[in-house]
């Protein structure tokens, strides 16, 4: 995080591109701390409700709660490892969206998924999940 830090305090920056850098959970306040406001700071999670017993989650509210702005969802190794469903990453979106975070939403197909030409069916079927709990689009990046 240092390193990247002290790279994009001497870039030069485009004023009308968003910079945003995805760290784990436990180093979100230092991130924060350390980058220049105008670079945000992605989660790389968070869940779907902000109070509960879900013991090692992390809400959109505790993101909020250290300055943070956006979080990363339905990355492809939690889609994997995880089990996470589209409907799963959709409603995180939402909640995140909801709770004023912006949201990165990946999509995309496994290797094997695309050795059996599958791609467009993968990406549109979590598009689809996804953009049936989202109307505001404004905050919201695909990936």
């Amino acid at each position: 995080i240092c390193v990247i830090s002290d790279n994009l305090k001497g870039a030069k920056l485009d004023p009308n591109v968003e910079v945003v850098i995805g760290c784990p959970a436990i180093y979100l306040d230092y991130a924060r701390q350390l980058l220049p406001p105008n670079i945000g700071v992605a989660a790389q999670n968070c869940y779907k409700v902000g109070k509960g017993a879900f013991t090692g989650e992390i809400s959109p509210e505790m993101i909020k709660d250290v300055g943070c702005e956006w979080v990363i969802l339905g990355h492809s190794e939690r889609r994997k490892i995880f089990g996470e469903c589209d409907d799963l990453i959709a409603e995180k979106c939402c909640y995140a969206l909801e709770c004023g975070l912006k949201v990165i939403a990946c999509v995309g197909e496994t290797l094997e998924e695309r050795e059996s030409n599958r791609t467009n069916e993968v990406v549109a079927c979590q598009a689809s999940a996804i953009s049936k709990k989202i109307t505001d689009w404004s905050k919201v990046v695909i990936a």
